[in-house]
């Protein structure tokens, strides 16, 4: 059984993409500090507790394992707080991700699966976005992740690390199960925070900027279900295994939604009106953002399976029940 070492794997797609390698036939090793991560999440799984940048507890677990494949999600992955704070974000996810690599060069593991983002395309000059485009991003975020897509290129040439760079458009959904699902503190992505609107009295929802150039005036994203992110690591991963050479790949599902429309379907999905205000433009938010996922369905042999909108919707709305409940 191949051993795979997740970092951040405790985390929101991480916990999703661990539950799929076991399902799968491989033995994940889950690396995680739970400053973020939930240990709930991989109950059942292999958890080491660490940062990425302990060096020594990471070659420790290299050389006491055989990891054949490394995946990491081990990030910050707030845009605006990126802004605010960006040296934390240069500290976490520039220089500890080096440690990481000092760490698998060290003890000779040479595939590396990388939690990319489509921040990385700043304002995209055409949609939909496809790989070649320009990158120009426009918060630390995302230059924080194209600095390693960069690193990765010059690690691959110096000494033969193989990766595939996965660029994310917006995660969105559940396992269906309800066992694991999205949770952050505080969290800034759009659906749940529109569940949290018809659950908690006290809170609304606020739509940030109803003057883009769309159809409605908010602005388009493009929201993959974190399942179907699941499966392209997977399928990422055997393609490395299989020593095909290092790529970038798009994962969207190459349709967006406006923010109006996204919380209609809360609202169909849930059958309760969420509790909406506007408010101005948040700095560095792009009018439309979807993704060209050609490459990875023709390369990867990958196809969304949870694509409609309304399924996203209703498998966050049953996760979002399942954990209050839970008291998580």
């Amino acid at each position: 059984m191949k051993e795979i070492l997740v970092t951040g794997g405790a985390g929101y797609i991480g916990s999703h993409v661990v539950k799929m390698l076991a399902e799968r036939g491989y033995h994940p090793i889950v690396f995680d500090s739970l400053e973020n991560g939930f240990a709930e999440f991989v109950k059942g799984h292999e958890l080491v507790v660490g940062d990425i940048g302990d060096y020594d507890l990471l070659v420790d677990v290299f050389r006491k394992r055989k990891i054949v494949c490394v995946m990491n999600f081990a990030s910050y992955i707030a845009v605006g707080e990126s802004m605010q704070l960006p040296l934390k974000y240069y500290t976490n996810n520039v220089a500890k991700t080096l440690n990481l690599f000092r760490a698998m060069i060290e003890c000779e593991v040479k595939r590396f699966i990388f939690s990319s983002t489509a921040a990385v395309y700043g304002y995209p000059e055409k949609v939909p976005i496809q790989e070649d485009a320009m990158l120009f991003p426009i918060n630390p975020y995302g230059r924080t992740k194209l600095m390693i897509e960069q690193v990765l290129r010059d690690l691959d040439a110096a000494s033969g690390m193989k990766f595939i760079a996965l660029r994310y458009f917006n995660a969105a959904g559940a396992d269906p199960s309800g066992e694991i699902g999205e949770s952050h503190t505080p969290e800034t992505h759009l659906i749940p925070l529109v569940l949290r609107s018809i659950l908690e009295d006290e809170y609304t929802i606020t739509v940030f900027g109803t003057d883009y150039r769309t159809h409605d005036g908010t602005c388009i994203r493009d929201y993959i279900h974190v399942n179907d992110l699941a499966d392209a690591h997977i399928l990422a991963l055997e393609a490395l295994l299989a020593e095909k050479e290092s790529a970038v790949y798009n994962l969207g599902n190459g349709r967006g939604f406006t923010v109006r429309e996204v919380i209609d379907a809360v609202r169909r999905a849930t059958g309760k009106k969420p509790k909406v205000k506007e408010g101005p433009r948040r700095p560095g938010d792009p009018d439309v953002l979807v993704a060209s996922s050609e490459k990875a369905m023709k390369k990867l042999g990958w196809k969304p399976k949870m694509a409609e909108l309304e399924t996203i919707v209703e498998t966050a709305w049953n996760w979002e029940r399942q954990r209050r409940r839970k008291g998580w």
